[in-house]
């Protein structure tokens, strides 16, 4: 065995100096130039995410009682209306970030959020009430958990690498809560939605 499989390094190709440098020549890849008010460190870059984060939260408080109503399965329904309560203490819990930071609270329209709430309306049109819809539902959530997940894993390390270690803790604490939260949709699923839409 390699030292560099025994480091678990992968023997993968690495591009050569005339690739890299035909990629960036190439008209289709061409290199964004930053917008004027382009982070420029870190901190920047994770306060933006904050507020990226903040519209996130606040726009799935307004979604969730919708997805509740429109679920057949009152353990779905429970689970949903059981997360809306987490979810506005987690918007809470950003403006106490927003505060440790000195920075006004503030949201700013979240893309990838937008997409997945539509996708989730969009799956409720498509679906008839019951176990399918059901299972439907939890499909759309969990692509939703799994985006918190990677949003609040990502601040985290933000938080830890510019020192913020009291909004690090914070942060950790919601990154928990989702992936709670997945897997609670994950045995509803498996445990009930899936069996009965199956049939």
């Amino acid at each position: 065995m390699k030292n560099s499989e025994k480091q678990g390094q992968t023997n993968v190709a690495k591009p050569k100096a005339s690739q890299t440098k035909d990629i960036k020549n190439n008209a289709k890849f061409n290199i964004v130039e930053p917008a004027p008010d382009a982070a420029e460190e870190l901190k920047d870059l994770f306060i933006d995410s904050l507020k990226d984060i903040y519209w996130a939260e606040n726009a799935l408080v307004s979604a969730l009682p919708k997805m509740a109503a429109n679920a057949s399965s009152s353990g779905l329904s429970g689970t949903i209306l059981e997360h809306l309560s987490v979810t506005q203490n987690q918007v809470s819990r950003l403006e106490k970030v927003f505060d440790l930071l000195g920075e006004k609270v503030e949201g700013k329209k979240c893309e990838a959020m937008a997409g997945l709430l539509k996708e989730g309306d969009n799956i409720l049109l498509e679906t008839t009430p019951g176990a399918v819809r059901d299972a439907g539902i939890i499909a759309a959530s969990q692509k939703i958990e799994h985006y918190e997940i990677a949003s609040y894993g990502t601040l985290v390390a933000f938080a830890k690498a510019i020192g913020e270690n009291d909004a690090a803790k914070l942060l950790t604490q919601t990154l928990a809560e989702e992936k709670e939260a997945d897997c609670l949709l994950n045995d509803v699923a498996l445990n009930l939605v899936n069996i009965v839409a199956a049939e």
